[in-house]
């Protein structure tokens, strides 16, 4: 059983910028984040394999966001700048084992319990 603890969302103004973290009990697996808006699904924003040496990223934060682990401390962090309304979201941490940092979340087999990221105008 793998646990996932978010941290790190808040409130900023457009432009600006935040940094997610996620702290993973247990081995390190491939990390990922996802977003939800309410009345929408599960969205995938970000994921990265274990070493850290491939990424993928959804093309609308391509540029702006960062994903990056440190497997000493068994964390993952999304690192966002240029922050527009439209990021505003819940944000969650996943993982999953294997080697290829899908974006599809029926996937992951973990999930953090989200930390929300509000985005003014």
């Amino acid at each position: 059983q793998v646990q996932l603890v978010e941290s790190g969302g808040g409130s900023v103004q457009a432009g600006g910028s935040l940094r997610l973290s996620c702290a993973a009990s247990g081995r390190s697996y491939i990390m990922g984040w996802f977003r939800q808006t309410p009345g929408k699904e599960r969205e995938f924003v970000a994921a990265i394999s274990w070493t850290g040496g491939i990424t993928n990223y959804q093309d609308s934060v391509k540029g702006r966001f960062t994903i990056s682990r440190d497997n000493a401390k068994n964390t993952v962090y999304l690192q966002m700048n240029s922050l527009n309304p439209e990021d505003t979201a819940v944000y969650y941490c996943a993982a999953k084992e294997g080697i290829i940092p899908t974006a599809s979340k029926g996937q992951y087999d973990y999930w953090g319990q989200g930390t929300q990221v509000t985005v003014s105008s």
